[in-house]
C-alpha cells in the first residue's frame, strides 16, 4: 500500500463529521477514531512499518501509551524487531503496580509512538514518565498530527517530533 492509499484508507474509516469535544477540552467539527484505523489489520500492519522506517541504530525500545498507542507500539515492535513498552495513564494499584509494562533498563533510548495529536500533552506526559524511569527520548512520531500545537508544543518541553501524516495529508479541511 502506498502512503496516499494508506492516508485515504485511515480517512475513510476513521474520519467522522459533527460536534466532538476533544481530549483536549477544544470543540472540533470532525474526529479522527484512532479505534477506528487502528483496529483494521491492513492499515495497522502499514503503521507498523511506517514507524519502523523511524527507527534507528540507537533505539533500544518502542514506547506507546494507553490505550490507543499499544497497538502502534506492538505493530512497531513487531516490524522492526525491537522490544516495545506499554506506559500506563497511572500507576496500577495491584501486581506489580508499575507505571510502565515492559523491560526498560536505565539509560535505554526510547522512540515513542502516539496516534492522533492536537495539543500533544497526553504523549508529553509519557516522556516525562519514560524519563523519570531512566529513559533517554529519540524522538515522538505520531500518526496524525491535527496541526492545532502538538508540534510546538512537544518541541518546546524538548523533544523532537514528527507526524506520518497531517490532516491535510487525509484530505481534511476544517
Amino acid at each position: 500500500m502506498t502512503r496516499e492509499q494508506l492516508a485515504k484508507r485511515i480517512a475513510e474509516v476513521s474520519l467522522l463529521r459533527g460536534e466532538f469535544t476533544l481530549r483536549s477540552g477544544r470543540k472540533s467539527n470532525y474526529y479522527l477514531d484512532k479505534y477506528r484505523f487502528e483496529t483494521q489489520p491492513d492499515v495497522l500492519i502499514e503503521l507498523g512499518k511506517m514507524f519502523a522506517a523511524k527507527v534507528t541504530a540507537k533505539v533500544d525500545r518502542i514506547a506507546g501509551a494507553e490505550l490507543g498507542a499499544v497497538p502502534l507500539a506492538a505493530a512497531a515492535a513487531m516490524a522492526s524487531g525491537k522490544p516495545c513498552l506499554f506506559i500506563r495513564n497511572q500507576k496500577k494499584e495491584y501486581g506489580t503496580s508499575k507505571q510502565l509494562e515492559g523491560v526498560l533498563n536505565a539509560g535505554d533510548t526510547v522512540l515513542i509512538v502516539e496516534d492522533v495529536l492536537t495539543t500533544g500533552g497526553q504523549v508529553i506526559e509519557a516522556a516525562k514518565t519514560l524519563k523519570d524511569a531512566g529513559a533517554k527520548i529519540d524522538r515522538i512520531v505520531a500518526v496524525i498530527d491535527r496541526m492545532e500545537g502538538a508540534r510546538e508544543n512537544i518541541e518546546a518541553a524538548g523533544y523532537a517530533f514528527e507526524a506520518l501524516f497531517t490532516t491535510a495529508d487525509l484530505g481534511i479541511s476544517k
